[in-house]
């Protein structure tokens, strides 16, 4: 399975690799500009593979489960905001090349007299700073999510336009039939990416809708949210994975958010997600009615245990971020599942703990497991303290460590330190597994 996944990625990574680069290969088809020297034409080319790799994030940021599930959709997003900066590096490239080449191009960005084509290209790489400056400190900025997410998707497309209508103003390099064909083959693919985004599948989705069942309140000030599919099937997935979910009367609406998925993989009658009250969105989670109509996209994600291999599990969780691991565990133990497995649970307090009283349940049905760890024990607190460290882990997990696949999940730091903790004790970094919610 995982040599499958290997060759999607690999396939995958060579188209996007092929389209950013096809505007280079053919920009020299037909006769260079007189008077132009190799800065200028470098510049130009900057910008060409620039605007490409721009135009195939809307590609990127699709979801298409082909492409997600080769690497991960938060891996999927993460590459999303390295490369859309590489990008943006290379655009801005090319008018700061040209004015140091060239200082007398610098007239136009006075754009009250400069020709349209200055205009355009003006325009599109102020918006792009924008866009950029917004995404990368839209908490700073105090931007809510939602008007960040349709601003986002407003500046990245008209900075498409602009750029290129600035390419058609120079005219330069779309003199061939090549060349010609190329940027309208690259139009249409980017065209109809966005068509597919925000008009095909709201489309699909307005048509399997689901409607809450139920809100069941949590310790940590989390709730469940159990959703039953109306009129339809509902869908397949595996354990751990997730899905966005909206709770408006319109899949198009701009207000959808990514939640693991709750319960188990072999119930299909209904699916939940546990959410915890953080001071957003997730604050109207506990007032939301029952019958509220709601849209899921999904499922998304690699963080299975379906997708590895082994004679045991150790799962490492923090907070809600146990929402996942607890979904595995319902699945496993729906399954009659007889994995070794292993939970290690940092919490800051015991009555924070959720979903504990289950925990206790599921040992019932598993062969489980369950270390708590608190930051703030009681006074009668018998168990681990403080934080999850490679001391805690070497006294729990096995000799053997490459016996286990470990799956990771809670708040990034803790992530992070688990993560460092696990290469001191020397496993191997294909064992181990993260899933991070930073996707925004």
């Amino acid at each position: 399975m995982q040599t499958s996944h290997r060759v999607r990625g690999i396939f995958w990574g060579s188209i996007f690799l092929l389209l950013t680069i096809a505007p280079l290969l053919i920009l020299f088809v037909d006769a260079l500009p007189a008077g132009r020297d190799f800065w200028v034409e470098f510049s130009v080319a900057l910008a060409f593979a620039g605007l490409s790799m721009l135009g195939l994030q809307f590609g990127v940021t699709a979801r298409f489960r082909h492409i997600t599930s080769a690497w991960g959709i938060d891996i999927v997003y993460h590459f999303h905001r390295q490369i859309s900066l590489i990008a943006f590096a290379f655009v801005l490239a090319h008018p700061l090349i040209l004015f140091v080449v060239n200082p007398e191009t610098m007239q136009l960005l006075n754009v009250i007299e400069a020709p349209w084509r200055a205009r355009f290209g003006v325009a599109a790489v102020v918006l792009l700073i924008a866009l950029v400056v917004t995404s990368l400190w839209r908490v700073q900025l105090r931007l809510q999510y939602e008007v960040w997410r349709l601003s986002h998707g407003i500046l990245a497309t008209l900075i498409i336009l602009l750029a290129m209508l600035h390419v058609l103003g120079v005219g330069h390099y779309i003199n061939s039939p090549l060349q010609r064909g190329l940027w309208i083959a690259l139009t249409v693919i980017w065209i109809g990416l966005l068509v597919y985004v925000r008009i095909i599948k709201p489309i699909w989705m307005i048509r399997r809708p689901y409607a809450v069942e139920q809100i069941i309140p949590e310790r940590g000030d989390s709730y469940t949210l159990i959703l039953k599919p109306v009129g339809h099937a509902g869908f397949e997935h595996k354990p751990g994975q997730f899905a966005w979910l909206s709770l408006w009367n319109t899949p198009f609406a701009i207000t959808e958010h990514p939640f693991s998925i709750a319960s188990s993989a072999e119930n299909d009658n209904h699916i939940a997600f546990t959410i915890k009250n953080l001071g957003d969105f997730t604050s109207t989670i506990a007032n939301v009615k029952p019958g509220k109509r709601a849209y899921i996209d999904g499922p998304y994600g690699t963080f299975s245990v379906d997708r590895f291999t082994a004679q045991a599990y150790t799962f490492i969780g923090g907070g809600v971020g146990v929402t996942p691991i607890m979904g595995t565990l319902r699945t496993l133990a729906d399954r009659g599942s007889t994995h070794d497995l292993t939970l290690i649970y940092g919490n800051p307090n015991w009555e924070d703990v959720t979903y504990r009283e289950e925990l206790e349940e599921l040992k019932q049905r598993l062969n489980l497991r369950v270390i708590h760890v608190l930051e703030e024990p009681p006074d009668d607190w018998q168990g681990e303290t403080g934080f999850v460290t490679a001391e805690l882990l070497r006294r729990y997990l096995p000799a053997d460590l490459e016996q286990h696949e470990y799956f990771i999940c809670g708040p990034d730091p803790m992530m992070d330190a688990v993560e460092a903790a696990l290469e001191e004790l020397e496993v191997p970094l294909d064992k181990y597994h993260s899933e991070r919610y930073n996707l925004n």
